[in-house]
């Protein structure tokens, strides 16, 4: 577990690529993964110490410039956001499900983050980029009045152009619960498997 982490979003891949590689030559870092993402975008995740991932963000953004979409620099990341960002996909059996959707990657790990620190929430799901159109969302679980406030602070994180949409949805149905733990990709739901 690394205490910060960056994220940079690239409008051009090769401005990306060469960003990249400055960040990793300015300073030491626990963790770089970088690559493609749809819509035609390059994405940038790095972590590490603190005082590493903020050097390491300086050199990106020197080099991105212009092409940088979007960006966020955590230096105390809140664990569940990384544990949600790995993969874990279970909200348990709380009253209410909270989802923040956003226009970026690094707009949803900014959302997750504030969220998961502004309530007593599971930070259930981050579904980032591909598949997505580039776009990403989280979901919270927990009892409503927590939700509630989790979604305001993920939301209260953000500006207006990174905010698709949010919503607080009170009794999920156990059907619906099953389909949204379940893969978010509607054609491996209908056909069982990937196209």
């Amino acid at each position: 577990m690394h205490p910060a982490i960056a994220i940079l979003e690239f409008a051009s891949i090769a401005v990306g690529i060469e960003a990249g590689d400055a960040m990793v030559k300015r300073a030491p870092l626990g963790l770089i993964q970088s690559g493609t993402v749809q819509p035609g975008k390059y994405l940038i995740l790095v972590a590490g110490d603190v005082a590493s991932v903020d050097e390491a963000l300086a050199a990106g953004q020197e080099i991105g410039g212009d092409a940088i979409v979007d960006r966020v620099f955590l230096p105390d990341v809140h664990p569940d956001v990384v544990t949600a960002m790995q993969g874990d996909r279970s909200f348990g059996e709380g009253e209410a499900l909270g989802v923040i959707e956003t226009a970026t990657v690094a707009a949803v790990i900014e959302a997750a983050d504030a969220a998961v620190k502004g309530a007593t929430v599971t930070a259930a799901q981050i579904e980032m980029a591909d598949g997505l159109g580039g776009k990403g969302y989280v979901l919270f679980g927990g009892v409503l009045s927590e939700v509630q406030a989790a979604v305001d602070a993920g939301v209260g994180a953000l500006t207006p152009a990174q905010l698709v949409a949010s919503v607080v949805i009170s009794q999920l149905h156990d059907e619906m619960r099953d389909d949204v733990v379940a893969s978010p990709f509607f054609w491996e739901r209908v056909h069982g498997g990937s196209p």
